[in-house]
């Protein structure tokens, strides 16, 4: 697992790489799926819950179309915290998001393999082979090419 350092500059430091990243670089890793862990360069203290919530804050920030989370789910998502005895929302949400992250790369996989199997898509496969085809009979010698070097050569 990759270790980032969190200094009190505020600066993260990738010990793997051996350089500064930004929390953009660490937004990469995640999508990359790529495990690491933030840490307190002093204390050792698990921060990466802290820096996965300043993610989020960052993107929710730049772009308001990309918004997921709504001024009323945040204000519900408290109103959670402030229960007498919380819903095991994290479990909930987890397997919400996994479940509908595998339901997106199906439809993706699906949608691939329908434009591929799309009469269009099929035209330019037959087409392809046709070409392949014509370019190997025209670059392979005839018999008669045969004969006539045989001629010269006699």
């Amino acid at each position: 697992m990759r270790v980032i350092r969190k200094y009190a500059n505020r600066r993260l430091y990738d010990t793997q790489q051996s350089r500064y990243v930004t929390l953009e670089d660490l937004r990469r890793l995640i999508i990359e799926e790529e495990p690491f862990r933030v840490e307190d360069a002093k204390s050792g203290e698990d921060l990466t819950r802290t820096i996965l919530l300043s993610i989020i804050i960052e993107q929710e920030q730049a772009d308001s179309e990309a918004e997921v989370f709504s001024n009323d789910l945040l204000a519900q998502l408290i109103r959670v915290y402030d229960m007498s005895s919380p819903l095991p929302l994290s479990r909930y949400l987890e397997q919400g998001t996994q479940l509908m992250l595998e339901q997106q790369k199906r439809m993706q996989s699906q949608w691939k393999n329908a434009i591929r199997h799309s009469p269009i898509e099929f035209m330019r496969e037959l087409a392809e082979e046709n070409m392949r085809f014509w370019q190997k009979t025209l670059n392979q010698p005839t018999q008669t090419d045969d004969d006539e070097k045989s001629d010269k050569d006699a």
